[in-house]
């Protein structure tokens, strides 16, 4: 019960979130249920064809909704590559060589153009794609509101701004990047859930389980052999944020 009452605020706030910040048009659940009826069907279809492939994928994928959002709104600006008028999102300190999953977008988005040509948002498009990616990996479902617009330019200096809080935050920087979004303290921890899934590099932690004191011994004797020294030979190796049920969206974030 209190997995399900958790999980739930999750999605609730998340959805909250993500129908108050994109503009001050209203969002709908039915809003492509006369232009492109099809459309939860065929970006469903493509995400679990490709979280089965990948289970990680289903975590990078819900992470690229959550980088698009933060920056100026859920507007799929994080999708759109340099321009000779802009240097976009992609770059950026938060999502270079960090941010993964593009090349699902892309397939989504042919599909989606073939069943109903020019309608849909590459917007809505990740909307959806973050529920789906949820769902293929054993969590709940939710109503997605729709109506997005797509945005036509990207900036590299909002994304590096620090409106996306980085893995080295604070406790008090995290609730204010949160804070700037129209998120409350309790919002930030049960979107924090969503680390239930996906996996971290070692760069991002090391410093943690070999010099703090703070933390559990057994946890960071288990860290340490994921990440030996030196460093430069295991910067880039990944572990799960989850250690029990890393492929499995769950409650296992907040009892572990």
């Amino acid at each position: 019960m209190a997995s399900s009452i958790i999980i739930s605020f999750a999605l609730l706030a998340c959805t909250l979130w993500l129908t108050t910040s994109t503009s001050s048009a209203q969002l709908t659940t039915g809003f492509y249920s006369k232009t492109c009826p099809k459309v939860f069907h065929t970006v469903g279809s493509v995400v679990r064809s490709a979280v089965s492939k990948e289970k990680r994928m289903g975590a990078s994928l819900l992470r690229l909704h959550f980088h698009d959002c933060f920056v100026n709104g859920c507007d799929g600006s994080i999708l759109l590559d340099d321009t000779s008028s802009f240097t976009g999102e992609k770059t950026s300190f938060a999502n270079n060589n960090s941010v993964r999953g593009y090349n699902v977008i892309d397939d989504i988005k042919s599909k989606v153009e073939k069943v109903c040509p020019g309608v849909v948002s590459c917007a809505d498009i990740l909307a959806i794609t973050a529920r789906e990616s949820v769902v293929a990996l054993g969590g709940p479902s939710w109503k997605v509101k729709l109506g997005r617009r797509d945005s036509k330019s990207a900036s590299l200096s909002d994304a590096n701004s620090g409106v996306i809080p980085p893995p080295s935050s604070t406790l008090s920087n995290l609730r204010n990047r949160f804070r700037a979004v129209g998120l409350s303290t309790k919002d930030l921890v049960a979107l924090s859930g969503a680390h239930t899934i996906g996996q971290a590099r070692c760069t991002t932690f090391r410093a943690r389980v070999y010099n703090d004191t703070n933390i559990d011994a057994s946890f960071a004797k288990l860290r340490r052999s994921n990440c030996p020294l030196p460093a430069a030979t295991s910067d880039n190796n990944r572990v799960p944020f989850d250690v029990k049920t890393p492929n499995y969206f769950d409650n296992n974030y907040y009892k572990n």
